[in-house]
């Protein structure tokens, strides 16, 4: 299974399955919380810097693109407050049900759009080579922390949302845009 649609959609449905043991086996908290990190955000920098990009400018789906990565910074935002909530706390439960929202909200809306607009556009050698292109980076930000991304990960982020002038902005300033996007 190396179509890039087949891959992104397994790892949605991976996620929801890990939601769903947080959020009904709390004793497994603290072994799931670094499972989730660490495959929610290897989906995230996969998506943005192999197909992000393609669905943009391939697959006409800009405005969902830009949407799309808005999402990824919000989630990534309170992904990262989760890692660093006390899994026996009130406010974890209060943390991980508005990152169960946003991310369930931001799978509708891809599966719904996005990815039907990249079958639909593209076709299926593109989509087994973007399969590939997903599967190599996801594996290789396996194990990145959320709220950790480098310049040139932000800068990606940053394209995908449209952020116009983006490439001469620091570090500092990618971070500040995304977040006001």
């Amino acid at each position: 299974m190396t179509d890039v649609v087949d891959l992104i959609m397994a790892d949605h449905r991976e996620v929801e399955r890990l939601f769903d043991e947080l959020k009904h086996h709390p004793e497994k908290r603290p072994l799931l919380v670094p499972v989730l990190s660490a495959v929610l955000t290897a989906h995230s920098r996969a998506e943005e810097d192999s197909v992000y990009p393609v669905a943009r400018d391939e697959a006409d789906e800009a405005d969902e693109v830009a949407h799309s990565q808005e999402e990824h910074v919000e989630a990534e935002e309170l992904l990262a407050r989760l890692v660093a909530t006390d899994p026996a706390s009130a406010r974890f439960d209060e943390v991980l049900e508005k990152l169960v929202e946003g991310v369930l909200h931001h799978v509708e809306e891809e599966e719904s759009k996005v990815l039907p607009g990249m079958r639909a556009q593209l076709g299926d050698e593109r989509r087994a080579e973007l399969g590939r292109a997903f599967a190599e980076s996801r594996a290789r930000h396996m194990g990145d922390l959320p709220g950790r991304a480098s310049r040139d990960e932000l800068l990606a982020q940053a394209r995908n949302a449209g952020v116009p002038g983006a490439s001469g902005m620091s570090k500092q300033q990618l971070k500040q845009q995304l977040r006001s996007s």
